[in-house]
């Protein structure tokens, strides 16, 4: 039984998570730098056994497709190349950010200290949109 990891992309940080062996809970992983991204992936998978890669699927609030969609459907295309025994899946990633930056502050996070830690939020947004899809399952 494998983890399921969960990719929030930028355009120049991506942030992850990933679940418990029992896919019970989702927990920030990582934040990297975009380019790094397969790489990173593959050496994780070699350590740890992963099902399935869920990618926030980025929307304007109105539902449509915004800047980044285009990208995240073509990272999605890419890793079904790159690791095709993994179970892909798109999840709505609206509000993640927001709700990263409110989980930060919850966490006494001060102003100062979440400006200097972006990468706490691409790996917190992450696991919003891991425990989102866990929710559905």
């Amino acid at each position: 039984m494998g983890r399921i990891i969960a990719i929030d992309l930028g355009t120049k940080r991506t942030g992850l998570a990933v679940t418990d062996v029992l896919k019970i809970t989702a927990n920030p992983l990582e934040t990297i730098e975009t380019s790094n991204l397969a790489s990173y992936l593959s050496t994780y998978f070699s350590k740890e056994e992963v099902d399935t890669i869920v990618l926030g699927y980025p929307k304007s609030l109105d539902g449509t497709p915004n800047e980044m969609t285009p990208r995240v459907i073509s990272l999605k295309d890419r890793l079904g190349k790159l690791f095709p025994e993994k179970k892909l899946v798109l999840v709505d990633e609206r509000y993640t950010s927001k709700m990263a930056m409110q989980s930060m502050i919850a966490m006494g996070s001060k102003k100062k200290d979440r400006k200097e830690k972006a990468g706490n939020l691409d790996k917190i947004s992450a696991a919003i949109i891991l425990q989102t899809y866990l929710e559905k399952l």
